[in-house]
């Protein structure tokens, strides 16, 4: 039996999928071939951490539907979403049906073979006025764009099948390997070494969060333990106790620990990374985008920790492995 995984190109998904190795069958709308094999990234072993790799359409209920009823996997981890924060303000029904309308036909496929939907959501349902501490999973959501509320419309979607574990999470950027990962580090590193102007919003708090280490703990919360790809965040080999049986289903908060702003994080990059490049901290207001980010979006992460799940590091130190 396999584990299902959305968004298998994606940053979170890659990594799962490189963990899981030949357990987990990665499906992504951008792989052109049905059957393609996709390498790990960085492994000494070539065909160590390889996987199954399939294109599909989640917007298509007949499709997604097909392919559960195909596979009847142990598990659906659900890394798919459009994450285009402003441009889901132009395409608000092609955010939903990516980020809601998906997830309900998702959650209708396992309830058919009995499986668990983990769901991957973020920080951004909480965008309201912060409340003196992080925000817990019981604490009211109050998206502020579309993004954020299409998000949220994917977590009620997927909580309407009982077999459910909602991930929330914030500011992922994957190891320095992944080439083809888009995030804020790299963004940052990029515009540095061409000698552009930074400007970075100090007033937007919440907690970037290191890929390697929330991978492990969506699959301990997923009932797996163990990595089917040795690397220096996780070894050994994938296996699985009965997702039905040892998962406390639910919403789980999963970052790193602690709290930063956009451009204290910036400024933690150049720093390890060795670039002596001036930084200039601005408001939100004095940065021109379409869509209202949260002003503090920092998530508690007690739930998670109290089932014993890998600690994550805190913020700061999560860096410094990057960089390592």
């Amino acid at each position: 039996m396999a584990v299902l995984v959305t968004g298998a190109l994606g940053q979170l998904g890659a990594e799962l999928c490189r963990r899981l190795g030949r357990q987990a069958v990665g499906v992504d709308l951008a792989v052109a071939a049905e059957g393609a094999n996709y390498p790990t990234v960085s492994s000494d072993q070539p065909e160590t951490g390889r996987f199954r790799l399939e294109r599909l359409d989640l917007t298509d209920r007949a499709e997604v539907l097909r392919t559960i009823r195909r596979m009847r996997p142990q598990a659906v981890i659900n890394c798919a979403a459009y994450t285009a924060v402003d441009q889901a303000e132009k395409q608000p029904e092609l955010a939903r049906a990516i980020n809601a309308l998906a997830v309900s036909y998702l959650a209708e496929g396992c309830a058919e073979v009995d499986c668990g939907l983990i769901q991957i959501s973020t920080d951004y349902v909480f965008g309201g006025q912060p409340l003196g501490r992080p925000w817990r999973e019981e604490d009211q959501p109050s998206p502020q764009n579309v993004y954020a509320q299409t998000k949220l419309e994917g977590e009620q979607a997927a909580a309407a099948w009982t077999k459910h574990i909602i991930v929330r999470t914030c500011g992922l950027y994957a190891r320095p390997e992944d080439e083809r990962a888009k995030n804020f580090v790299r963004t940052i590193l990029r515009l540095a070494r061409e000698g552009r102007p930074l400007r970075v919003v100090d007033d937007q708090h919440c907690t970037p969060s290191f890929v390697p280490h929330v991978a492990e703990a969506v699959l301990f919360l997923a009932g797996f333990s163990g990595s089917d790809t040795p690397t220096r965040w996780g070894g050994g080999s994938a296996t699985h106790s009965g997702i039905a049986t040892r998962t406390h289903w639910g919403i789980y908060h999963v970052t790193n620990r602690g709290q930063t702003t956009w451009y204290q994080f910036a400024c933690e990059i150049l720093l390890l990374a060795g670039l002596d490049v001036p930084v200039e901290p601005i408001t939100s207001e004095q940065y021109p985008a379409l869509a209202r980010r949260p002003q503090y979006s920092v998530l508690d992460t007690s739930r998670y920790h109290a089932l014993g799940g890998p600690p994550m590091p805190d913020w700061l130190s999560a860096l410094g492995e990057y960089f390592r």
